[in-house]
């Protein structure tokens, strides 16, 4: 003991040089990426102000990994692979946004920025309809599902192996049975147990995948999730929105036991849905799943006469880990931007960025009436302390923010004037902006942005108004823990 003695001491009198060279590091590589200055200071308070705990949220959170060098040689080659099918539709596209210029003026910026950055081509003459919570998307989506005569092709953060997800995954094994090709992808970390699930499904003729796979080595890549919900079905029905496969999201479920839950999805036919089928083969592609040609029926043609009986103007923009920017948010700060009369937005999660703050704000201070609906209680503590930190300043400038008191609000949905809206799976907050797969249809439809500001109206039923004297009433001690959890806004 004696001999180990020194050695103990000395440890313990200079275990802080090593310690500090391995901050200073770490905050030096922070600094040297050049990030968002906000996110910057962020980081480097987590770390200083969280001792040890926050060296290990940033190495699993925080660094820019190999992971993502990887999904931009990926998404680089994917485009590279489709650039002459953009070329080619170049003039035909340029025709779609003039004709949805003439409707809805210079909101159609949104579509001139999918086509200029090959997001999506933007699409007329689409059926679309608007399917509320998970009671009505689940009953739709078995008919057609059931009704597949060539391929399904579906990609889902959560897929529970619970009663509507094995009532689902019997018709897809009936219809793979029948010589219908069934692709399914599940996010590892969001669908576990269906992972499991079929890993023993040793049977089963569903080709099924689990995007980026979270393994020991691997721990350090599991903050890029997949975030999406897609389906199509024989190249002509498409579905895209919040409502992922589980019970949870059924409010009319035998086995479900949550609080109610709100949602929304949208069901879509017509030339739409080929840009929906590229990004689940984008998606495909960095899986192990054998490739398919797009041209082998997965596409719908174009024809002379007009199939669809719907006149929606339809454009997707998605964004992933490796984005030259955050599409999503480019979107929406551009949809604001043109806003005359009133932006309304839902949001299960609420921690912008400072462009979509700033945006909110300076549209309210211009004459613009701006409702931000959230839920009035989150499904996670930090989150929601988190959101209300970002309230004080949009409440100041005259946005109107509504606390959704009915049970746990996650539909995820904008709408502008009247005329465009957003329907997807993207969250107002930075993880959603620059971390996850996401996806989101752009609809320019009067007749569907009605209806999902009648559901607003709805909705507003149910929630209260949050006003700034009530904000500051909150007890300061709630205020404090705002402030803390702000803190881990990188994180959330």
């Amino acid at each position: 003991m004696e001999t180990i003695r020194p050695f103990v001491d000395f440890a313990l009198s200079w275990y802080w040089v090593p310690l500090a060279i391995l901050y200073i590091g770490v905050i030096s590589a922070i600094l040297i990426e050049n990030r968002n200055p906000t996110k910057t200071i962020a980081w480097i308070l987590v770390i200083i102000f969280i001792p040890f705990i926050g060296l290990i949220l940033y190495y699993f959170f925080g660094q820019k990994f190999v992971k993502v060098q990887k999904i931009k040689k990926i998404n680089k080659q994917q485009a590279l692979r489709l650039e002459k099918q953009w070329e080619l539709l170049d003039p035909l596209m340029e025709s779609f946004i003039q004709d949805i210029h003439a409707e809805i003026g210079d909101l159609s910026k949104v579509f001139r920025l999918m086509k200029r950055e090959r997001l999506s081509s933007p699409t007329l003459d689409n059926d679309v309809r608007l399917l509320i919570n998970g009671e009505e998307k689940f009953e739709a989506l078995k008919n057609d599902l059931r009704a597949a005569k060539h391929s399904i092709h579906m990609e889902y953060y959560i897929f529970q192996p619970d009663h509507v997800g094995l009532d689902i995954l019997n018709i897809l094994e009936e219809k793979a049975a029948e010589g219908v090709v069934v692709r399914l992808i599940v996010d590892s970390f969001g669908s576990p147990d269906l992972v499991k699930y079929m890993r023993r499904a040793k049977e089963s003729r569903i080709d099924f995948h689990a995007f980026l796979p979270v393994t020991f080595t691997s721990l350090a890549n599991s903050n890029y999730r997949n975030h999406r919900k897609i389906v199509v079905i024989d190249g002509k029905i498409g579905y895209v929105g919040g409502i992922n496969i589980s019970d949870r999201y059924s409010n009319t479920s035998a086995n479900r036991k949550a609080a109610y839950w709100r949602d929304i999805s949208l069901r879509m036919e017509g030339l739409a849905i080929n840009m929906l089928q590229i990004n689940f083969w984008s998606s495909w592609n960095q899986t192990d799943g054998a490739p398919f040609l797009l041209e082998d029926g997965y596409l719908h043609m174009i024809r002379m006469h007009k199939e669809s009986t719907g006149d929606a103007g339809v454009g997707f923009v998605s964004s992933d880990p490796a984005s030259v920017g955050p599409y999503n948010m480019e979107a929406m700060l551009i949809a604001i931007g043109e806003a005359n009369q009133h932006v309304r937005l839902c949001t299960p999660y609420y921690i912008p960025s400072e462009e979509l703050e700033r945006a909110l704000i300076v549209a309210a201070a211009s004459g613009v009436k701006v409702e931000l609906m959230i839920p009035s209680t989150s499904d996670s503590y930090f989150v929601q302390h988190a959101s209300f930190s970002f309230l004080k300043p949009l409440l100041e400038r005259g946005v109107e923010v509504l606390l959704y008191k009915k049970g746990f609000l996650h539909a995820k949905t904008m709408t502008v004037d009247g005329k465009l809206t957003f329907i997807g799976t993207v969250n107002l907050d930075i993880r959603s902006f620059y971390i996850n797969y996401e996806i989101a249809a752009v609809v320019s439809d009067t007749s569907l942005c009605l209806q999902a500001e009648q559901l607003f109206d709805l909705d507003k039923l149910d929630c209260d108004i949050l006003t700034l004297a009530d904000w500051m009433n909150r007890p300061r001690w709630k205020r404090g823990v705002d402030s803390v959890c702000r803190l881990m806004a990188p994180l959330l």
